[in-house]
């Protein structure tokens, strides 16, 4: 399907998992149809399965397949689980630029950084706390530009202005955050301005 070639192609760099022998399905492909399950509602390998064998039919068609089932969810949940989160998020951010720049109109870009905590990822029993996602969002054209996990001994204020020179965010574009990120970074460090201080009262006294 002409629609999804170009996020094939992209989904094509991530690198396989898997062993290079036996793999009955191509891993572009799984992981489109993965996707595509779960923008439907899908929210389990079961349920990603499911959705493949109810559609099976038109997908061959419509990629030119000849899958005679879809995976098994142990299939499923081996190859995402075994995936480069670094490469997936890499691979999202190309298909994103590539939308992006097909859509937005020259000084309308408008980009929203704000930070979420992941429902249901809290893991009592290893002892971690809940996922916190800073995500950059076009306001324009609707898209998600990227993500990014923000470290348990982290914030969003250095999360932040790296994934904005990540981006490489042009000049005219309007970036909103929220308020927490109105610090102003100091341009002398706290020793030199005690030193500056202190020439100035000596100068006050002497006179």
């Amino acid at each position: 399907m002409a629609a999804f070639s170009s996020l094939l192609d992209i989904l094509a760099e991530v690198p396989d998992p898997r062993r290079a022998e036996g793999k009955l399905y191509k891993l572009p492909h799984v992981l489109l149809f993965s996707i595509l399950a779960i923008i439907s509602g899908c929210n389990s390998y079961r349920g990603i399965v499911t959705f493949i064998d109810v559609h099976r039919r038109r997908l061959n068609r419509s990629f030119g397949l000849k899958w005679r089932r879809a995976p098994s969810h142990t299939a499923i949940r081996y190859i995402l689980q075994g995936l480069d989160p670094g490469a997936v998020e890499a691979a999202f951010r190309r298909h994103a630029a590539l939308l992006q720049a097909a859509r937005t109109k020259p000084g309308t870009a408008s980009i929203a950084l704000d930070g979420k905590t992941l429902r249901g990822s809290f893991d009592r029993f290893h002892d971690r706390t809940a996922a916190h996602v800073l995500s950059a969002f076009t306001t324009d054209t609707k898209l998600v530009l990227a993500h990014v996990e923000i470290g348990e001994k982290s914030s969003e204020i250095p999360a932040a202005q790296a994934l904005l020179a990540e981006l490489g965010i042009a000049k005219d574009t309007i970036v909103t955050l929220d308020a927490l990120h109105c610090q102003k970074k100091p341009s002398t460090s706290p020793r030199r301005a005690t030193s500056t201080s202190s020439s100035r009262s000596r100068t006050i006294n002497r006179r």
